[in-house]
This record gives C-alpha cells, sequence and structure tokens, in this order.
C-alpha cells in the first residue's frame, strides 16, 4: 500500500472539473506534500493507500477551490464607503479613504481581514490588485489564502504617494519579497492600473518588463462607456488598442471587466490569448453594463470570475458571483440556454487557473495537481433533492456550505473554523484600525 499524508473517502460528489467536468460519486481523493496523489472510487482507493490522516466526507461534495480572478481584498476596510455612485464617482470617493484610512498597517490588517473571508467562502487562489503589495500579500499569507498580487502603477503619486521611480523600484524587489513571505506558490505579476491612469510610455515599460522576466500582467478595461471615452480624450485611443499598441496585450494580460468592448476587440484579447475576469457584481451595483459572456466565450477568449473589491460589491463570495453571472447572462441576452453551470463553475475553477497560467497547478482534481480543495456540506434542505451537482453549486450553494478547505494540502478551514488564525483577533484589529477613523 502507498503511504499518503491525507485520505478523503467517502465523498458523496466529487466535482473533478476537468475539461469533460467529470463527476464522480463515492470518490475518494489522496494527497501527499500537498499535491493530489489519488483519484478515484473510494473503494478502490482505500485499498490502495495508507494514509496519516482519514478525514470521511460522507454528506459533502468536493470540488476544486473557487479562483477570484479580480479583487482588491484589502478594500474589506472600505465597505461600503461608496454608495449609490457610477465607477467615476466610486474612484474619487475611495481613493480619498484610501489616503486617509489605507497605509501599510491598515492594509495588512484588512488583507488578513479579507482572505479569512474569501477562504470561509470556498476561495482558494485570488489575483489581487491593491496598493503596499508587500503588507498586503504579508497579511493574505497569514491566512493561508493563494495570494496572487504584485506591485500597481499608476503615472502620477496615486493614493499611496509613489513616484514611478518608486514603483519600479518596488517592482525591482518583488522576487525577493514573495520569497521572503513565503506561502502557497504564486507567479510574480505587475499591475498597470488601466490605461486612462498609466500613459502609454509607461505601459510600454511595464510590457518589456513583463516579456523580459515572465511577469503576469493584470490591468482594468473597459469598465464603462465613461472609462472608455476618457482613455480616448487623452491618449487618442480606446484602452485595448492601447494595451495592443503598447505591447501589454501581447503579454496574455487577465483583463478586469471588459465590459464595454466590439467585436474587434474581443478578436484582439482572443488571438493575443489574453483574459477576462468578468465582476458581475460590481458591474450591477455601478451600472457598468453587463459583459457579452455568449460573444466572449464564443470568441474563444478565457473567461474567469471576480467579486471585485469590497467597496464596489461589498462582499468577496464567489458564489454570489457564480449566480450573477449565469443569470446576468441569460437576461442580457433573453436566452434561458446562455451561461449553463458547467460553464460558470468552470469559469470560476480552471478558467481563472487557466489565466494566471496556472492550469497545471490548480483548477481541478486530478492526480499531479495541487491540493487546492473546498468540502460543501451537502445536509441542508436547499440541497434535496440535488439532481445536478453543477446546477446546485450556481444556484442553490452559498458560502456558509462550506466546511472544510485545503489550500496546496494545508487544511485552513476545519468545521468552519481557521486553523491558521483567531478569527476573533483578526476582526477586532479591523474594527480597531476602522474605529480611529470612522469612530466606530
Amino acid at each position: 500500500m502507498t503511504a499518503v499524508d491525507l485520505l478523503l473517502h467517502n465523498i458523496e460528489i466529487l466535482c473533478v472539473v476537468d475539461e469533460d467536468m467529470g463527476i464522480e460519486r463515492h470518490a475518494a481523493v489522496g494527497v501527499t506534500d500537498g499535491r493530489i496523489t489519488h483519484v478515484g472510487p473510494s473503494d478502490v482507493i482505500e485499498s490502495q493507500v495508507n494514509p496519516r490522516e482519514r478525514r470521511d466526507m460522507s454528506g459533502h461534495l468536493v470540488m476544486p477551490g473557487l479562483i477570484n480572478l479580480h479583487t482588491h481584498i484589502p478594500m474589506t476596510l472600505l465597505r461600503g464607503v461608496a454608495e449609490g455612485l457610477d465607477l467615476r464617482g466610486f474612484l474619487d470617493r475611495v481613493w480619498a479613504e484610501e489616503a486617509r484610512v489605507m497605509d501599510p498597517t491598515g492594509t495588512e490588517i484588512g488583507a488578513r481581514l479579507g482572505a479569512l473571508e474569501a477562504l470561509l467562502a470556498g476561495t482558494t487562489t485570488a489575483l489581487d490588485m491593491y496598493f503596499h503589495p508587500e503588507a498586503a500579500h504579508r497579511g493574505a499569507a497569514e491566512v493561508g489564502l493563494r495570494h496572487v498580487i504584485g506591485p500597481v502603477f499608476f503615472s502620477f503619486a496615486g493614493p499611496d504617494g509613489l513616484s514611478w521611480d518608486e514603483r519600479m523600484t518596488v517592482l525591482q524587489e518583488w522576487p525577493d519579497v514573495v520569497a521572503r513571505i513565503g506561502g502557497p506558490y504564486i507567479p510574480l505579476a505587475l499591475m498597470p492600473h488601466c490605461p486612462v491612469t498609466v500613459g502609454p510610455d509607461y505601459l510600454r515599460q511595464l510590457a518589456d518588463h513583463a516579456q523580459e522576466h515572465g511577469y503576469l500582467v493584470t490591468t482594468h478595461a473597459s469598465e464603462n462607456t465613461g472609462e472608455n471615452e476618457d482613455t480616448v480624450e487623452a491618449f487618442g485611443q480606446r484602452p485595448i488598442e492601447m494595451l495592443r499598441t503598447s505591447g501589454i496585450l501581447q503579454t496574455a494580460p487577465v483583463i478586469a471587466h471588459a465590459v464595454r468592448i466590439d467585436e474587434g476587440e474581443r478578436e484582439l484579447i482572443a488571438s493575443a490569448g489574453a483574459s477576462i475576469a468578468h465582476c458581475p457584481g460590481s458591474n450591477l451595483k455601478l451600472a457598468s453594463g453587463a459583459l457579452d459572456w455568449v460573444e466572449v466565450q464564443r470568441t474563444g477568449i478565457t473567461l474567469g470570475l471576480g467579486t471585485d473589491g469590497c467597496s464596489s460589491s461589498n462582499d468577496l463570495d464567489m458564489f454570489a458571483v457564480m449566480r450573477l453571472a449565469s443569470n446576468l447572462a441569460r437576461l442580457a441576452t433573453h436566452d434561458p440556454q446562455a451561461a449553463p453551470s458547467v460553464e460558470i463553475v468552470h469559469a470560476a475553477t480552471l478558467g481563472g487557473a487557466t489565466a494566471l497560467g496556472m492550469a497545471d497547478r490548480i483548477g481541478s482534481v486530478e492526480v499531479g495537481k495541487e491540493a487546492d480543495l473546498i468540502a460543501i456540506d451537502l445536509d441542508a434542505p436547499h440541497f434535496v433533492p440535488l439532481h445536478d451537482p453543477y446546477v446546485a453549486l450556481v444556484y442553490a450553494a452559498g458560502r456558509g456550505d462550506v466546511s472544510d478547505v485545503w489550500v496546496a494540502g494545508v487544511h485552513v478551514i476545519a468545521g468552519r473554523t481557521p486553523t491558521k488564525v483567531d478569527i476573533d483577533v483578526v476582526m477586532n484589529q479591523a474594527r480597531e484600525h476602522v474605529g480611529e477613523w470612522y469612530g466606530a
């Protein structure tokens, strides 16, 4: 028999989420050194392995962890401070608050709180864009989240007050920062805010650096009509064209939003191998518009899902995002067959992994991949009867159903309780920091 570190056995439903979107019943998963070593029928796997730890997952659905492809995790501290605004008004309000509240200490506290919220809701990986990336990464990694982040760039000082040269210094030092903080593997990343806030010459510098050093790039683009108009007024090009002429598009970036793009821009994104992070919650809340899910899929663009930040969508719940994405696609196209459940779950898992260049590591429950897994407790009225697991995940499941979470084989949420931090300490730190500013 083969020794394994962990055996999850008697899994009622295993959503493999491979390219065939397979489902196995009465299954087992073996894990050693943080990687999946066995997947198959529970009775077969149990006869093959000798586990150090055995967990009976009767009455549970196990699936790959959710991947939040666009968020601003430390903004948990700014939840609810910018309401009833469009994108431009939202940014004006939030940037003023960030300059006051989100120093490195506030950023680390907010990231710790946000990472905890994300993990409790079944998110194991997040592509996070935020100031003070070292502080944000330290806070999120402490909780156990696979936290992909990198330096953020503006042509101007920005809420964090850094000059361009100072930002480039942060970029040069970033590999050492990631190595020093440790945690689950993440790709190195750099993050120009968006074409209207990072001019063409600056974008070219970042594109050159990304291509030379193999960095992942993510940016906002075409979030609403006003952003497109502002970019044309400032630089004579729409955002996607600016990304192309600057070389950013050729790095196959993760483009957040891309709500207001036309057919030609979709073709440009597809031909470059770039991806789109669809954030239906913030798009709806800021009245930005609806991504054309069907046409994006038809063009062959890799789609992932994101919550955006807690100021624009107010939480980090990827189950809510899945439901919104499916229903919004159907409403926008007047087609009840648009965005089927398997497409939505794929986008929230393997699609996000593909966009991050990590599909060989995470995103599905397959031998050889890292064990980023979540367990969903099916002992609830809203899961009875359970005809189609993927339909249930999109239209019935919620973050409160997540009982256990593993990241790279580490049990970071056990029985709905975090294992690496004290939840009361994390929340009290956030209350105390915010209270200094808002009199809480």
